[in-house]
């Protein structure tokens, strides 16, 4: 029996792929849960319509975070620290922190585990951060880090 998968199934296939499997599978497992539907002609149409417009909302999105890693790329933030001996920081700057002031300085939202810190930053200097936009879209960031006035 020919089926549609609406899943992505290790051993089977990819979302829309159409895979023949035995009918009692097919009948008893795929379609029940919603892994997959009967390939008729006109379900494979629609699959093929619903491909195109996946397609087309992938690229968008992918413009869209291209636009936006340029215009982030521009930025420069400035996070004053306490410091002790030997300009060490008391504690370090997370990636909390830096999502906290993106959102209050240039009101950019974005997530604490889009942010890439290689190692914690625990010194006065610049740094170079690195923000997870899209798959493999990132934007770079210059952070200065300062000792705060008492």
């Amino acid at each position: 029996m020919k089926v549609i998968l609406r899943k992505d199934l290790e051993k089977l296939g990819k979302t829309g792929d159409v895979v023949t499997v035995k009918d009692g599978y097919a009948r008893n497992y795929l379609i029940p849960r919603g892994y997959a539907y009967y390939a008729s002609e006109g379900a494979i149409k629609a699959i093929e319509i619903e491909k195109k417009r996946q397609i087309r909302r992938i690229e968008q999105e992918r413009s869209r975070a291209e636009k936006f890693a340029q215009e982030l790329s521009q930025i420069q933030l400035t996070i004053p620290m306490r410091v002790g001996e030997e300009g060490k920081l008391y504690g370090s700057v997370t990636p909390a922190i830096i999502s906290e002031l993106l959102k209050s300085e240039h009101n950019i939202e974005i997530d604490r585990r889009q942010i890439l810190v290689d190692e914690p930053i625990k010194t006065l200097g610049v740094f170079d951060v690195k923000i997870k936009l899209y798959q493999d879209i990132y934007a770079n960031i210059k952070l200065w880090v300062i000792a705060e006035e008492e």
